[in-house]
């Protein structure tokens, strides 16, 4: 039998006989900040030892523990309250030390209810055990692997980008961004990518002064890291100062963090500090320890405690006999349990509902559905008459930025060349460097920079450059940006109107990469907003609407812009000019609007992106057939305009979905699936692309959707 870490620290203090001789040499750390080191640990230390009781009792769900990580407490000390901190599911210490420079502070309560799933939680209301607090300026992060890292480094580089264009970020001028990582993750890419982008900041003298802590602990879950590799890996960084500490050494740890803090905020510049820790009980609850490591190993890390090595310290300088510090540790173990027992029953969240409020859609927008006959009978007349998809899309982006001071634009060339396809041609030269410019060639750090800009207060516009591209970096909008106001109950929100090229039908330009026509990576995202404007007169009225959401509701919104339009200006014959369209920012509301774009008898068709032309096309020469088609242009994927698409099918018999995107996971899935729940009895049928990548040359058109498949399935319709 093992001898738990507890029961080792009760033995090992109540061995000392009296109080050690006084030592001469402090280590430069004062003893009010070595008692409330001392606090933070032990209170974090019970606070595990309570989540293996409450699991025991079934009225806990989260075990996974900071024992032998305490030692991360001295970051928090050496910071100050105000210092933004997004950190690792281990950094219960910090927390614990955090919350103890914040007058009124309950981190017992706090954790205790976010272990027991409790409704009054007060970071994530009952929804996950996460370390947040607005109080505390601790941003809540999950349990995925390093994911919170490019957040991050986005968030210390907006705070000077905000201040530069008149923004006020919430935290003071000086403020030092600190967030924590475990060992294991710096292996992760995202680690990889973020630690990269650090660095390439600080290389080029960009203030970005975050201060980066990895607890290495030495093993994940059962994987050991290599001897050595953490240090080789983590001091490479050109331009980041790199730190060591151990964590068994509380003055020398204590003097390090402080160090490392003072460099960051006088400097403005990255440091990583390589903590050395020790991990007590597992991984977690439902670890079992032996199965991978010897009980000679587990026994030998108590040597390493940090928070005997404390209790040690404070003996040896006579701040505290072997009794005091055991009754301090007994005190807070009765202040963690009768809180623990007082959650037993606790309420929690009790409806679907209730789980969803803090990511539940906003209402549809007011304005009606948009009639047939203006977007394509006759050109756009106006000053903005005869304006491409492209060059609409630029002009609403000049109106955001001109009109809204928070707003930057930036992603790969899009500032110096103004984009691959000139979308943001003139940006950087009318708003300036600061407001619109280049990042690194990475998405996941143009997605993370967002989302630190907009925690900072600023409004980000980032784009992808290809929608291929978005799946390096997929988990920074599923995993970090809209979980956020899911995870903090609605407290923390990053609103940001993504901007991405894609969909296929590029002529002369091709291959997957640049034609990728899947976007059910997309529309899976709980609580994200996904546009296709098709038309340039649809241009300012969905990204008009998606900066609104951004900016009023924190939502994060994608826009998925289709290559193929942005240039065209003719749809049934060359010289039409039936392409184009003004690009005025709309009056009325266009969320959750379809817009039917010409009217109809016989069928329905209901499309999006380039299906809206093909579709078109398509009815025109089905109307020398006699079947008169209604097209609907969806507009919105998510969530579905379901109210305008009900209420148009209800209206026809027949129903033909054209999708461009995949017959698999496609749009039209679940475009026949609404119908289908609402009990919709007409005949309906699809068009879509194959379920296969975008093939490079004339090859495409033998997987991709074609107009003359729509006037064959039609036809079909109309025969039965």
């Amino acid at each position: 039998m093992i001898e738990s870490i507890d029961d080792h620290f009760v033995r090992q203090v109540g061995s000392w006989t009296g109080a050690p001789a006084p030592d001469a040499a402090p280590g430069g750390v004062d003893a009010e900040l070595l008692e409330a080191y001392f606090a933070a640990q032990v209170q974090s230390r019970h606070l595990d030892f309570a989540a293996r009781w409450l699991q025991g009792e079934g009225e806990g769900f989260y075990t996974i523990g900071s024992a032998g990580h305490e030692s991360n407490a001295a970051v928090a000390l050496a910071l100050r309250p105000t210092d933004p901190a997004l950190l690792h599911y281990r950094s219960g210490g910090f927390f614990a030390a955090r919350a103890g420079q914040v007058p009124g502070a309950t981190p017992v309560a706090d954790v205790l209810r976010g272990m027991t799933a409790a409704a009054d939680d007060p970071i994530s209301g009952g929804r996950h055990k996460v370390y947040g607090h607005p109080a505390y300026h601790v941003i809540p992060q999950t349990s995925t692997i390093a994911s919170h890292l490019p957040r991050a480094v986005g968030l210390a580089f907006a705070l000077h980008r905000a201040a530069a264009t008149g923004v006020t970020p919430p935290w003071p001028a000086d403020a030092v961004v600190v967030t924590s990582l475990g060992d294991a993750s710096v292996n992760h890419s995202t680690a990889a990518g973020a630690l990269n982008a650090a660095a390439w900041c600080a290389h080029q003298g960009v203030p970005l002064p975050l201060l980066i802590v990895c607890e290495d602990n030495g093993i994940g879950i059962s994987t050991r890291s290599p001897a050595g590799w953490i240090r080789l890996a983590l001091s490479r960084f050109p331009a980041i100062r790199y730190q060591e500490a151990d964590g068994a050494d509380p003055e020398g740890v204590l003097t390090a963090a402080r160090d490392a803090a003072a460099a960051v905020r006088a400097g403005r510049r990255p440091v990583i500090l390589h903590l050395h820790t020790v991990r007590f009980m597992g991984h977690a609850g439902s670890d079992a320890e032996l199965a991978y490591r010897s009980r000679a190993e587990i026994v030998g890390d108590y040597a390493r405690d940090p928070v005997l090595a404390t209790a040690r310290r404070m003996a040896a300088r006579g701040l505290a006999s072997p009794a005091e510090i055991l009754r301090r540790y007994e005190a807070a173990r009765d202040e963690v349990m009768s809180c623990a027992r007082a959650l037993v029953g606790t309420a929690r969240l009790a409806s679907a509902a209730a789980v969803r409020r803090p990511i539940a859609y906003p209402p549809v927008g007011t304005g009606p559905t948009l009639a047939a006959g203006t977007a394509n009978d006759q050109p756009a007349a106006g000053p903005a008459a005869g304006r491409t998809l492209a060059q609409a899309l630029n002009d609403t982006l000049v109106d955001v930025l001109a009109g809204h001071r928070e707003a930057i634009a930036f992603g790969e060339d899009i500032a110096t060349k103004g984009g691959v396809y000139g979308v943001t041609r003139g940006l950087r030269k009318r708003f300036g460097a600061t407001r619109v410019f280049d990042t690194l060639l990475d998405e996941q750090t143009i997605l993370g920079t967002a989302l630190g800009a907009a925690l900072a207060g600023l409004l980000p516009i980032p784009e992808i450059q290809y929608l291929a591209y978005l799946h390096n970096a997929e988990d920074q909008l599923r995993g970090e940006a809209a979980s956020l106001a899911f995870f903090s109950n609605g407290q923390y929100r990053n609103g940001m109107v993504v901007r991405i090229a894609g969909l296929a039908y590029q002529r002369g330009f091709g291959g997957h990469f640049h034609n990728d026509n899947s976007l059910a990576v997309l529309r899976d995202v709980p609580g994200l907003v996904l546009c296709v404007p098709s038309h340039p007169a649809d241009a300012a009225a969905l990204l008009g609407t998606c900066v609104r959401l951004a900016r009023e509701h924190g939502r994060v919104c994608v826009v998925v812009e289709p290559i193929a339009l942005y240039h065209t200006r003719d749809l049934y014959e060359p010289g039409d000019n039936r392409w184009t369209g003004a690009a005025a920012v709309p009056a009325v509301d266009h969320f959750g609007r379809a817009r039917l774009h010409r009217d109809g008898t016989d069928l329905l068709i209901v499309t999006f992106g380039n299906g809206l032309p093909m579709a078109l096309r398509a009815a025109r020469h089905l109307a020398g057939d006699g079947i008169d088609c209604a097209v609907l242009d969806l507009r919105w994927l998510a969530p579905l305009p379901e109210a305008d698409l009900l209420r148009h099918a209800a209206a026809f018999g027949r129903v033909l979905v054209v999708d461009e995107t995949r017959r698999s996971g496609g749009v039209s899935e679940a475009v026949v699936t609404l119908l289908t729940d609402h009990g919709y009895r007409g005949h309906v049928a699809r068009v879509t692309s194959d379920d296969s990548y975008v093939p490079l040359g004339p090859a495409a058109h033998t997987v991709l959707m074609t107009e003359s498949q729509i006037i064959e399935q039609a036809r079909a319709m109309g025969a039965r």
